[in-house]
């Protein structure tokens, strides 16, 4: 069997971030303390352990999110049939990017990307929680 491979992983960032909004540490910064946004924190246990949380931010692992998404799914979360933005974050924007728009063809139409991720926010002075279970 041979492998051909027809699109990079830059290739998929690249369509992804040609289709979701991306938004800056600083935008970001004013959406966090509103009700109607949630942070969604795609990191898997260990990076979060590492590193921390953005206040508030509901952990959802990355290869989880279809299954939290969707209402049909046993695995449904309700917060994602809230009428809320959802900020998407990873450490550095790449899975969120590809979270962000896996979430818009899904059907939630406030679904962003924090451009730089997790790394960005904490550059940019944005806060830090340790990561509590």
């Amino acid at each position: 069997m041979t492998f051909s491979m027809s699109k990079s992983y830059k290739d998929l960032i690249a369509e992804a971030e040609a289709i979701v909004v991306s938004i800056s540490p600083a935008e970001a910064a004013d959406l966090h303390d509103r009700d109607d946004s949630l942070f969604v924190d795609l990191r898997v246990i260990r990076e979060v352990e590492r590193t921390g949380v953005i206040p508030g931010a509901l952990s959802c692992p990355r290869g989880l999110m279809e299954f939290w998404i969707d209402p049909s799914s046993p695995y449904h979360k309700p917060v994602f049939a809230e009428d809320r933005a959802f900020i998407f974050y990873c450490d550095n924007g790449w899975r969120s990017a590809l979270a962000a728009r896996t979430a818009l063809e899904m059907g939630l139409q406030r679904a962003v990307f924090l451009k730089g991720g997790f790394d960005a926010w904490i550059a940019d002075g944005g806060d830090a929680i340790p990561y509590r279970w």
